[in-house]
């Protein structure tokens, strides 16, 4: 069965425990696509570590969100990568 990004999906990020304030709780998107984007772009690093997202009955971890964002089929457009813009600047 083929992924959809157009399907709604829940993000349930790991909680950080070496820090006081508060990490990112549990997010509900309408579509697939959007967490996905969110978990790689906006989620710090300790918070995306642990954190899986769930489309119906599926689940992906870290490494399995990183696979869907960066699919071909990915349908957004994606933020460039901090080291290419540091390498263009050197």
């Amino acid at each position: 069965m083929a992924f959809s990004f157009k399907k709604s999906a829940e993000l349930f990020p790991a909680a950080i425990r070496k820090k006081k304030r508060a990490g990112f709780a549990y997010r509900r998107f309408d579509t697939a696509a959007d967490a996905v984007r969110f978990a790689i772009e906006e989620l710090p690093a300790d918070s995306l570590n642990g954190a899986y997202l769930q489309v119906d009955e599926a689940r992906f971890d870290q490494n399995g969100i990183r696979s869907l964002y960066e699919s071909q089929e990915f349908p957004l457009p994606r933020k460039p990568k901090p080291e290419a813009a540091s390498q263009d600047a050197a």
